[in-house]
């Protein structure tokens, strides 16, 4: 295996031989090799000629990238900043302290410099911070074998020349071509003729979340970024939207069982950040669940009459929470795919009302058929057996469609507000069903067994 010959040149100190082996590897085998062996990750970066190293680099964990930054020389940590795309640099750096920033910006080239301090400069959450300004644009007047020649000088500094773009002298958007548009005509035609002015593009103040909706509807391997008037200013990539996608929903999956999000990974998370993130929303359920005892103590009286109604509590309010957690997760994520927006608030609730129906209807014939065989084998109800299993059964129907209804509008509320709907997390959604949950549950035992057994 690769990383036990690794591991025996570290130790026999065959720097040379570790050189030609980690050189050979493709990208990713590095990356993956860098992560397996933490005490060494310094010495095999170290091994990569820089074109390499860069690549490598931005692949990484940025607390593995802050590590190897922290140990290298200052003459190699300048030349790797500096080789990196603008748009790696700058979501490496953002993640850095700011005495950190200032330190590691002076190392750049003035040009570099110039390009980072600009994207720093826009919104954390917007597509400035992650676009960037190396692509390849032409004028509208031009040939095809000026734009060919074009390409073979620059082409090389670009992000992508998959996509060529045409701009005007003033920098405005015009058009963006595809360069097989360009392999496939006579070299003398012009840029203009290959132009059909369907451009799709960004705006450079758009969130970093829009970008992936709108990739994933065009299916374009890149887009350009163009301000409030139109003048193209750089462009987001695939690899760019593909990070983007894993990071939003990490952060959402996390919300959704009840965190706060996570910066870095689980492991590498210090234990008191751990227990801040976590202890926040614990203590918010908690509280909730303190109104489902209070609850109970309300209907302390009613239990004591027929002790029979607790035992069935916790199966009462777990299916109403079920319920609820799974309609939360399922219009969470279509809002986060774009399938399902505000506007669709209505469609929305009549499909939950439906399905709670139906998914509480087939509990409570469950919950009936067990009161039923229960009795049957124990003789735990008497003559109420049926009033006994109506009361369970209606009450389950009724817990899992407020479960459904709840779960389902309460990320498009708090959308609505302008909240993450990633906050209505399954806990949170399951504690508020917990509460009303047990007043539905007595309000059915009343209406059945008021008189008879209560």
């Amino acid at each position: 295996m690769l990383i036990n010959r690794v591991e025996q040149l570290i130790e026999l100190e065959a720097r040379d031989e570790l050189v030609e082996l980690i050189n050979d590897q493709n990208i990713s085998d590095v990356a993956e090799l860098i992560n397996e062996l933490p005490d060494h990750k310094k010495y095999v970066f170290s091994c990569l000629e820089m074109q390499r190293a860069v690549a490598v680099f931005r692949i990484l964990e940025f607390n593995i990238q802050a590590n190897i930054v922290k140990h290298l020389p200052p003459s190699k940590v300048a030349e790797l900043i500096n080789e990196l795309a603008p748009d790696d640099r700058t979501a490496f750096l953002s993640e850095m302290p700011s005495s950190a920033v200032k330190e590691l910006i002076k190392l750049l080239i003035p040009e570099e410099r110039k390009i980072t301090l600009s994207l720093l400069g826009y919104p954390e959450d917007s597509i400035g911070r992650i676009m960037t300004p190396d692509y390849i644009d032409v004028e509208p007047e031009w040939s095809v074998k000026q734009v060919m020649e074009y390409i073979r000088h620059y082409g090389r500094d670009s992000e992508t020349i998959d996509v060529i773009y045409v701009t005007d002298r003033k920098g405005h958007l015009l058009d963006d071509i595809r360069i097989r548009e360009f392999l496939l005509v006579d070299p003398s035609t012009r840029v203009q003729d290959l132009m059909d002015e369907r451009v799709i593009s960004l705006n450079v103040m758009d969130t970093q979340n829009d970008v992936v909706n709108v990739f994933q509807k065009n299916n374009r391997v890149a887009l350009p970024v163009v301000d409030d008037k139109n003048i193209m200013l750089g462009i987001i990539t695939v690899d760019d939207v593909l990070w983007l996608a894993e990071e939003e929903s990490t952060e959402d999956i996390q919300k959704i069982g009840g965190t706060e999000a996570f910066d870095e990974p689980y492991l590498d998370v210090p234990l008191f950040k751990l227990f801040k993130k976590r202890v926040g929303w614990l203590v918010i359920l908690f509280l909730g669940e303190m109104l489902t005892a209070s609850a109970m103590s309300y209907f302390e009286g009613e239990i004591a009459k027929a002790v029979f109604l607790a035992s069935f509590i916790p199966l009462i309010i777990s299916s109403g929470g079920n319920s609820g957690s799974q309609a939360s997760t399922l219009i969470i994520r279509a809002m986060a795919l774009g399938e399902v927006t505000l506007r669709d608030w209505w469609s929305v609730l009549r499909r939950e009302l439906l399905s709670g129906a139906m998914l509480g209807s087939v509990l409570g014939i469950i919950g009936f058929c067990r009161v039923v065989i229960w009795n049957t084998l124990f003789h735990s109800y008497g003559d109420h057996t049926a009033l006994v299993g109506l009361t369970i059964g209606c009450s389950l129907v009724g817990i899992v469609l407020w479960g459904t209804i709840s779960g389902s509008m309460l990320p498009i509320f708090l959308k609505r507000l302008g909240a993450d709907p990633a906050s209505s997390s399954a806990p949170f959604v399951a504690t508020l069903v917990d509460v009303t949950g047990l007043v539905i549950y007595f309000s059915f035992a009343y209406m059945f067994l008021s008189g008879i057994l209560l």
